[in-house]
């Protein structure tokens, strides 16, 4: 129904952020809130909504290569939109593509919820799907529990939120906390996607 939403960042949250378009608050599930700052106007988030029974839900993307994506991942069995999210979540867009080309279902089973058998029907259904998404220069296709944090630092604590609103186990991001910490971020985003980095090394 939606290709995209045009207008202002209005509020950004550890899964989500709120777009305002014409007078109208859209709230936007999106892999890496922290990419979007409060007040950013003229913004655009392409969008994908999963309608059920319950509920009509949002997904937001950077650009339209990052939902192409997003569609690919949810067409494959096991994959729902919040295991797609969390898998788009990892900026090496180029390794994914890589893993499922060359059948590295290690690299894939690091993603939250994504098992063996889930790891394997990403490889069957997209292996030879994926032609058509070509990584940008920088290697990129486009531009439960709760982990503790100490409250030291409001961007680390907004990144550990964000990791855990993924679905990556609060035992694996408190396991990396300690080199957050000693990581010297400037920003939400640098520490979610080094935290990134490390979930999946």
């Amino acid at each position: 129904m939606y290709e995209y939403l045009h207008g202002t960042i209005t509020a950004v949250y550890p899964d989500h952020v709120v777009i305002d378009v014409n007078g109208v608050g859209y709230l936007v599930n999106t892999a890496n809130p922290y990419r979007y700052q409060v007040g950013s106007e003229a913004t655009t988030i392409y969008v994908y909504q999963a309608v059920s029974d319950s509920a009509q839900t949002l997904y937001g993307f950077a650009d339209f290569a990052e939902k192409q994506l997003f569609l690919k991942l949810i067409n494959v069995n096991g994959i729902g939109p919040k295991s797609a999210l969390a898998i788009l979540a990892n900026p090496d867009h180029q390794g994914l593509m890589l893993a499922i080309k060359t059948n590295d279902t290690g690299f894939l089973t690091k993603f939250p919820g994504v098992g063996k058998k889930t790891a394997g029907q990403i490889v069957l259904d997209l292996q030879n799907k994926l032609d058509d998404l070509a990584p940008a220069d920088d290697g990129t296709l486009f531009t439960p529990e709760v982990a503790t944090t100490d409250g030291e630092n409001p961007q680390l604590a907004d990144a550990i939120a964000a990791l855990t609103a993924l679905g990556y186990r609060a035992t694996a991001v408190n396991k990396i906390k300690p080199k957050l910490m000693k990581f010297a971020g400037e920003s939400t985003n640098d520490y979610l996607s080094e935290g990134l980095r490390l979930l999946t090394k």
